[in-house]
């Protein structure tokens, strides 16, 4: 028999999915609503943070969704609002600066204007342009670099990419989380360990993994064009503007890689990669509606890891992998807050799936199992 062409999606179907992937845009219009109505007297700026605990909520008690995406339809509109996102980063990053510089730094609705920005920067900036890191298309590689020099962490473009995805789950990789480390070790260790790596990447490529700093060489490294470019926009923020708005760009960035960190964290907590290539089982997912809508399809971390050349809306739900207790935005709260909790449910979680420390045991639990069959 002639296999028959599979349908496309009709017009109405991509507009529904699309709608739904619409939900990315929750954080960065609120911020861009805030700064733009800015200045607020305390007693209404502070109900504005009110969105951040809606999504940590909603997260927690949201809908599972295990459903597959259609192969076959069309990319333009995902990537559309890749581009929107992005502009919308840049706006909302230049209305803080003005919010500061005509307003101030030491101001109530400049605090939650902070923790907007630096939670849209984290949840938006950060997550759009590591999809963007991973296409093809030269520009909107650059526009990812871009997005990370803004949150002053651009060498994550070339160690997350070049470095994490060949090394996960592996004792050489720095962003893989071990087993029984905890979220504060694991930000202390990691985010000097992936600058070094990042760079190490770029020595090799020029030649010499171990070559000194002052290697004329190393003028070609995109690590050190993006250390100087993201400190040149930052140095010229303190001089243009003045401290406040200097800090407020500061402090944006680092409240945006501590949520990177977390995530980073969790995705791949006590794993122990088997073999030379990642499997699914080597990240964890969630289930999460919320997430996987709100986060352009990160919480589908196995697809992804497996298939890295998938943009979001392709990624496809994985059931082997081991599970989060909530989705993103919730897991991420307990990393930060209780993270004992989290590696003890995460430790269930690994005990009961065979994997990270437990694989062995699993492994030999089946081989008996076996023998005794026999």
């Amino acid at each position: 028999m002639i296999a028959l062409p599979t349908p496309r999606p009709t017009a109405l179907e991509v507009a529904r999915i699309w709608a739904l992937h619409c939900m990315a845009f929750v954080l960065p219009v609120t911020c861009l609503a805030f700064l733009a109505t800015a200045p607020h007297p305390w007693w209404t700026a502070l109900p504005w943070l009110g969105v951040i605990v809606g999504s940590v909520l909603a997260d927690m008690y949201s809908r599972p969704e295990r459903r597959q995406p259609d192969p076959t339809i069309p990319a333009w509109p995902f990537t559309a609002t890749l581009y929107v996102l992005v502009a919308m980063h840049l706006g909302i990053l230049g209305l803080l600066l003005r919010h500061t510089t005509l307003h101030g730094f030491w101001r109530a609705d400049t605090l939650v204007a902070l923790l907007l920005v630096g939670v849209n920067s984290g949840y938006s900036g950060i997550v759009v342009a590591h999809e963007l890191l991973h296409r093809a298309e030269a520009h909107l590689v650059v526009l990812g670099r871009i997005l990370m020099g803004t949150v002053l962490y651009e060498h994550f473009a070339t160690e997350h990419v070049r470095g994490h995805h060949s090394r996960v789950g592996t004792p050489e990789d720095p962003a893989t989380a071990r087993f029984g480390e905890s979220a504060r070790a694991f930000f202390l260790r990691t985010v000097p360990a992936q600058l070094r790596s990042a760079w190490r990447l770029e020595a090799k490529r020029l030649g010499d993994p171990d070559m000194p700093w002052w290697d004329p060489r190393l003028l070609r490294s995109r690590v050190l064009h993006g250390l100087v470019a993201e400190w040149a926009v930052a140095a010229a923020i303190l001089v243009l503007l003045g401290p406040g708005p200097f800090a407020a760009y500061l402090l944006q960035a680092l409240v945006a890689v501590r949520l990177l960190e977390a995530v980073n964290y969790l995705e791949h907590w006590g794993i122990t990669r088997r073999g030379s290539r990642p499997r699914t089982v080597d990240s964890w997912d969630t289930d999460s509606r919320f997430t996987l809508y709100t986060l352009v399809g990160l919480s589908r971390h196995a697809d992804h890891h497996a298939h890295a050349w998938k943009p979001y809306q392709r990624l496809e739900f994985v059931e082997e992998s081991p599970k989060l207790p909530y989705g993103y935005f919730g897991t991420v709260v307990m990393v930060l807050f209780a993270d004992r909790r989290f590696r003890a449910y995460a430790t269930e979680e690994l005990r009961r799936r065979g994997l990270g420390p437990f694989a062995a045991t699993a492994s030999g639990a089946a081989a008996g199992t076996g023998a005794s069959a026999a």
